[in-house]
């Protein structure tokens, strides 16, 4: 509307400024030419308001022409039939002109709208590209759309349990009695079309392949044709994205359960596998000594005894990798870093393996002066309990197991533990520290170095097994030292 008035007071005053203008020449001036010059306000009109300013302008041209250069002068009347075909021509065709001007106005103005719009879709089309979750999608959505088209308030709705509950908003929150009045059943007439509902809330319903995706709730949307006529491409392609990231999290949930129960099926087979042996051999030792016809001297039974004790050890350490499994893969591990001398975490882990390392040797090199480290003392023994564990079963009977240490220039310790056994080949030291993988060397690892891997990296640090210098493997591991705590001495 104000456009409308703008034009038409512009094309009067140029009517009636060109017609002032043209005065002192009018003895000069033929009366074709007058009526060309006045072309200029109904186009000037035309341009800045529209069509009907056009058509003030050229009732205004009119006047113009007829009261100051057709005869009689100074007058409306017409004297002679000429004049009158004169004042018909123009008035005909400056409605002609207004009205070819317009359409051409028009035409611009929606080859520009259209323009905007194509390049509106084709940001959204790139922001949806990007692999989001569906929340962060929908709230990407809402603001892109709130902030592009300048709506008042934007909100995404999606179904839970039969309810339209808000995903995500931007701009002007939905009130709860609004949010009422859109539930299914409620009839909020306002549904989106090229229609001219004036209605402050107009709800755009979301469906791909034939199915609701939620609801697209706008407030205060502009009445131009242009953006209403873009709503059903922009709603299909809100809702083919937000199709699209749900189909991904349902992918990824069935990923994660066929991962879960791969796990479950391969830790059923290793764990019974791990149980039989010290299971099968606590059964045998306990039956001997129920079996009153067996003679056992002294020195058997201790065996037999000592058996059971290592055997009934070997199964708890096996339950606390399972439960230490268990915190790491609910992501409930939480390290409690404090200063500890290195030797006392290593002499914690070899009196917990006391009874299953029973004549080996294991040979402590931690030098005097070494800094203290600042670590969680339980899973670095738990650490040092499974390396420890891990060289007695591959070494060699009667040899020695070297727990070495040292300082180094990053700030950090180096610790490792070294056996005289087969070692590890250069193409299985990344999958040895993985769960239950089976080797073409015919062994499997199980779950000792993979949590070892895990408490290690919880502190922020490395491990990884290389050569041993006099052959064997070498397990390497860093952990942080204690700043300004002092040295083991």
């Amino acid at each position: 509307m104000r456009k409308r008035v703008l034009g038409s007071v512009v094309g009067v005053l140029v009517s009636v400024l060109l017609g002032a203008a043209m005065l002192p020449v009018r003895a000069h001036l033929a009366i074709a030419t007058a009526a060309l010059v006045l072309v200029v306000p109904v186009v000037t009109g035309v341009v800045v308001g529209g069509l009907l300013a056009g058509l003030v302008s050229v009732a205004a041209g009119f006047l113009v022409y007829d009261y100051a250069f057709v005869p009689p002068y100074g007058a409306l009347t017409v004297s002679t039939s000429h004049d009158w075909v004169a004042l018909a021509v123009y008035v005909v065709v400056m409605v002609m002109v207004a009205r070819v001007v317009a359409s051409l106005d028009e035409a611009r103005e929606a080859s520009r709208s259209r323009e905007a719009n194509a390049r509106h879709l084709l940001d959204l089309s790139e922001l949806m590209l990007a692999d989001k979750p569906t929340a962060e999608l929908g709230q990407t959505i809402v603001s892109w759309v709130h902030q592009t088209l300048g709506l008042g308030g934007v909100a995404l709705l999606s179904s839970v349990d039969g309810h339209l509950e808000v995903a995500a908003s931007s701009g002007m929150a939905i009130s709860d009695g609004e949010l009422e009045r859109l539930q299914p059943g409620a009839g909020l007439p306002v549904p989106l079309s090229t229609g001219t509902s004036h209605d402050a809330l107009q709800a755009l319903a979301l469906a791909s392949s034939g199915r609701p995706v939620g609801l697209l709730v706008m407030r205060d949307v502009p009445a131009e044709p242009t953006v209403r006529e873009v709503m059903p491409i922009l709603a299909n392609h809100i809702a083919v994205a937000l199709e699209r990231a749900q189909l991904r999290e349902r992918v990824l949930h069935v990923e994660l359960l066929e991962e879960v129960d791969r796990l479950r099926r391969s830790l059923i087979g290793a764990v019974s596998h791990d149980l039989r042996t010290p299971l099968a051999t606590i059964k045998v030792a306990s039956s001997t000594f129920l079996d009153k016809t067996s003679e056992l001297s002294g020195d058997d039974a201790y065996e037999l005894h000592s058996l059971i004790d290592m055997q009934a050890d070997r199964l708890t350490r096996l339950v606390t990798s399972l439960l230490d499994m268990t915190r790491i893969q609910s992501g409930a591990l939480e390290v409690r870093p404090r200063p500890r001398r290195l030797r006392d975490l290593v002499a914690e882990a070899v009196a917990e393996l006391q009874s299953a390392l029973a004549e080996r040797d294991v040979d402590v090199l931690v030098p005097d002066g070494l800094p203290l480290v600042k670590v969680d003392p339980l899973l670095i023994v738990q650490v040092l309990t499974n390396l420890l564990d891990n060289a007695n079963r591959h070494g060699p009977p009667g040899t020695p197991i070297t727990v070495a240490a040292g300082a180094l220039k990053s700030g950090r310790v180096c610790v490792s533990v070294s056996d005289s056994g087969p070692g590890v080949p250069a193409s299985e030291r990344q999958a040895v520290f993985e769960k239950f993988v089976r080797f073409d060397t015919g062994g499997r690892s199980g779950l000792g170095l993979a949590i070892a891997k895990a408490f290690v990296e919880a502190h922020g640090d490395q491990i990884w097994v290389e050569d041993a210098p006099g052959g064997g493997a070498r397990f390497v591991f860093t952990l942080p030292a204690a700043p300004g705590s002092g040295e083991e001495g």
